[in-house]
């Protein structure tokens, strides 16, 4: 007899997960937007330096509190136990400090993206990461890339290039210059984020370790510079006049905790479904945003966009697929979207003996 399907209220966690992924994954993009262009003009802006450490600082204290619960289920729960975890001799701490930094950087540039781009725009290009993740798996990990995948990632370099064209020709909207940013602050968050999960890959492959933990030490390590080069040194004098929390409203707020849980949702959807549906869940999220986007934001759908965004789909969907013969059975973690808001892609999972949120 199989394993019984796990089960929350109810309803299957599968696919539980996979409806919070879409609509996490949907509201990120348009609730990062709308905080950053719908503010009152008489009303400070807040610091994304701020918004991106109090996500990490609720990311810390969330995945502390589960992996205090599992260490004192098994009775081994100590300071000690807890400082060893995170710092001693096996704990791979410094080499986490790499892959923390990186996504520290991913992080500030996804709000400058949001301010520049359209939420829909940004969700279709933000699919970039899959084309990053899949070029540094094969240039430092040596990975054979199958046909299909090849050719879902030709299709899927096509696609955002149609969906930026198009935001060549709509600049009544937004400044020549505007349109460049975004798409600059979207691309290097993208080589970030690949760059980032694959080297969280190779740095940890085979080595056993709690989910929490390691996602308590990616934490720890980007709170370190988002505190010291963010808010003390780059927007000092801004906490210093106004306060750490200027410009902080119900948008802000939200914004800060849909990135905090992005991770963790995302580590349900690998544990309880498969890639497959994961890459159906980011579509999905791409569409609702567009939907939203004509209401929230006037955003017109072109034929352009439409087009270049049904490549995009299309091309997650065939990433996501099964190759014809079979890998050996291995250990999935989804390496990539370790701390990513948005990086919910259809990456091929990378291997090695534990998850990563």
């Amino acid at each position: 007899m199989g394993e019984a399907e796990k089960t929350l209220y109810g309803f299957p966690l599968k696919w539980v997960s996979l409806v919070t992924l879409v609509v996490q994954n949907s509201a990120l993009a348009l609730v990062m937007s709308y905080s950053r262009k719908a503010k009152p003009p008489n009303e400070l802006s807040y610091l994304v330096s701020t918004a991106v450490v109090m996500s990490e600082f609720i990311k810390l204290v969330i995945c502390f509190a589960v992996y205090a619960k599992e260490e004192q289920a098994l009775g081994r729960l100590s300071l000690q136990k807890v400082l060893k975890d995170l710092f001693g001799r096996d704990s791979h701490w410094k080499k986490m400090t790499v892959p923390a930094v990186l996504y520290f950087i991913q992080n500030n540039l996804q709000y400058v993206a949001v301010q520049y781009l359209d939420p829909a725009t940004f969700q279709v290009t933000y699919q970039m990461k899959i084309l990053t993740t899949a070029l540094f798996s094969v240039l430092m990990l040596g990975r054979t890339l199958s046909r299909r995948k090849w050719t879902s990632l030709v299709l899927l370099t096509l696609g955002i290039a149609l969906v930026q064209m198009d935001g060549k020709t709509t600049e009544a909207k937004s400044s020549g210059m505007q349109q460049f940013l975004g798409l600059l602050a979207v691309t290097i968050a993208c080589v970030l984020s690949g760059l980032a999960g694959v080297w969280f890959e190779k740095v940890l492959k085979g080595t056993q370790a709690s989910l929490f933990l390691r996602n308590i030490q990616l934490s720890v390590f980007s709170l370190i510079p988002g505190l010291i080069f963010g808010v003390c040194l780059m927007d000092g004098a801004a906490v210093r006049q106004d306060g750490f929390f200027q410009g902080y409203n119900k948008w802000t707020w939200g914004a800060i905790s849909c990135q905090a849980i992005g991770g963790l949702i995302v580590a349900l959807v690998v544990k309880y479904a498969d890639n497959i549906l994961k890459g159906f869940a980011t579509s999905l999220s791409i569409i609702l945003s567009s939907i939203a986007s004509i209401f929230l934001f006037d955003f017109k759908i072109t034929f352009l966009f439409t087009v270049g965004a049904g490549i995009v789909l299309y091309a997650t969907h065939l990433y996501g697929l099964p190759d014809s013969v079979p890998e050996p059975k291995r250990h999935n973690s989804d390496t990539s979207l370790a701390y990513a808001p948005l990086q919910q892609e259809a990456t091929e999972l990378p291997r090695f003996n534990m998850r990563s949120v």
